[in-house]
């Protein structure tokens, strides 16, 4: 059999306030609309769902099971109506995202929420050298997925990850010589993050390649032309993992956060964060298999 709804709506109001009365009030209905609403959804049932004595309304064992079937079929009813009800808020969402976060599946994302709310204009900035922070900070953005790290406070932690120094498994290490980097221009997390990290260690260095977009450092990588960073779950199996042994560095561990500018109430902008942190959850991390070592200098 099928339940209407608004029967439904008014038995959980009726558990919920404990009388008529309040459940009309929730309702904007009368006392004896809700009564009759009532009626009608146990006359469907076929058996009483709620008690009622002149001072006391108690729900029935029946009432108690139906109470949470009803409850599961609004709130799965109400999630369908958020997913593909047309909004009428209109404005623009300034979101910022580093190019190895999602990927591919970002269009997806914003199509879904573009469809969602299309009245509200999407302003995308997708780049590895941006430092998404900082532009939280001035209001340059709205909401933005920022890579800190891991002893970094502040904003919704989407999921960890471990930096490591990469170079072609080809990639033959200059002998006596300064050590070739890929970098993306300033200011970028990862550049920064790279230089304290070479500066500290006290080794020789320069950038070779410098590259706004992770192909471009991947290309510089892969023909042999430097060293550069990378999260684990990026590596390539043409490229090999430097480390300590190799006379580089350790990175930070380090992770993925979405940040939302200080003092932004409009409900569309959180709905576009709860679809970036479903869909990280979705995206997962594979392990990083063991790579070649960097053959030696001859």
């Amino acid at each position: 059999m099928d339940f209407e709804p608004t029967l439904l709506r008014a038995f959980v109001a009726v558990c919920d306030t404990g009388g008529f009365t309040r459940a009309a009030e929730r309702l904007n209905l009368t006392q004896s609309a809700v009564s009759h609403q009532i009626r009608r959804l146990e006359e469907q049932v076929g058996r009483p769902l709620l008690h009622r004595t002149t001072r006391k309304l108690t729900v029935t064992e029946d009432g108690e099971d139906f109470l949470r079937h009803a409850e599961q079929i609004l709130q799965g009813q109400d999630a369908l109506t958020r997913r593909f009800r047309s909004s009428t808020i209109s404005g623009v969402i300034r979101l910022g995202v580093p190019e190895n976060f999602i990927g591919d599946r970002l269009p997806q994302l914003l199509g879904r929420f573009a469809r969602q709310y299309p009245s509200i204009r999407l302003e995308v900035s997708v780049s590895v050298c941006l430092d998404l922070r900082a532009k939280i900070d001035t209001g340059e953005l709205d909401l933005a997925v920022a890579i800190t790290e891991s002893n970094d406070e502040g904003g919704k932690v989407l999921r960890q990850t471990q930096f490591v120094w990469a170079a072609a498994d080809t990639f033959v290490r200059p002998e006596n010589a300064s050590m070739p980097f890929a970098f993306s221009p300033p200011p970028c997390a990862l550049r920064s993050m790279g230089i304290d990290a070479l500066t500290a260690s006290g080794i020789e260095w320069h950038v070779a390649f410098t590259s706004a977009n992770q192909h471009g450092l991947k290309a510089a990588v892969k023909a042999g032309l430097a060293v550069s960073i990378f999260a684990k779950e990026e590596i390539e199996p043409w490229m090999a993992v430097l480390d300590e042994s190799d006379g580089l560095p350790p990175l930070p561990k380090a992770k993925y956060v979405l940040i939302q500018k200080r003092g932004d109430q409009m409900p569309c902008t959180s709905e576009l964060g709860r679809l970036i942190v479903d869909e990280a959850s979705l995206s997962g991390i594979t392990a990083v298999p063991e790579r070649a070592r960097l053959r030696p200098v001859s």
